[in-house]
């Protein structure tokens, strides 16, 4: 099963991820993709990890999430911009070899024992990026995005902190 959850930033979707994985499980994993890059972002990280109480199982894994998921459990991952980010870093900016590299390590989570609920930011909705490279990470950000959501079972878009159902 995959859910996929998508939003602005601040738009409630770790939350109601979260809210949405202790439904399913008495002991959810949370799969951070994130490296913190500097002292506003590990701050974050912190605040994210004082949501979760001795109920989860936290992993980080910043490329290869089908390696470290035990089968058969609830996984919130969080967030797949961070982990597109870490391919389109790696890459140096390569648009389609980011893409093709996301694209295939999430096609081999399709068949996952489980449940996993993908959180992501839409981000192509604000302002038009100022740079070529920006402007290539929002289109590959959308098409990621489009290749999960088309691939879940359920899908939502948060507003405000309420869930839209899309699928």
């Amino acid at each position: 099963m995959i859910t996929y959850i998508s939003g602005g930033e601040r738009s409630g979707k770790s939350s109601y991820a979260q809210k949405m994985a202790l439904g399913l499980s008495d002991n959810p994993i949370y799969l951070a993709t994130a490296k913190a890059y500097d002292g506003n972002f590990e701050e974050r990280i912190k605040r994210h990890q004082a949501e979760r109480d001795e109920r989860w199982t936290n992993i980080e894994e910043r490329f290869n999430l089908s390696e470290v998921l035990p089968k058969n459990r609830v996984v919130v991952i969080d967030c797949v911009t961070l982990w597109l980010s870490n391919y389109f870093s790696k890459t140096k900016g390569n648009r389609d070899e980011s893409l093709q590299l996301a694209k295939a390590e999430f096609d081999k989570l399709k068949t996952y024992e489980g449940h996993l609920i993908f959180i992501s930011n839409e981000i192509g909705m604000g302002t038009h990026a100022d740079t070529q490279v920006g402007r290539d990470f929002v289109e590959v950000q959308g098409w990621i995005n489009q290749h999960i959501a088309k691939a879940a079972d359920e899908a939502y878009f948060m507003v405000s902190g309420l869930p839209l159902k899309l699928k």
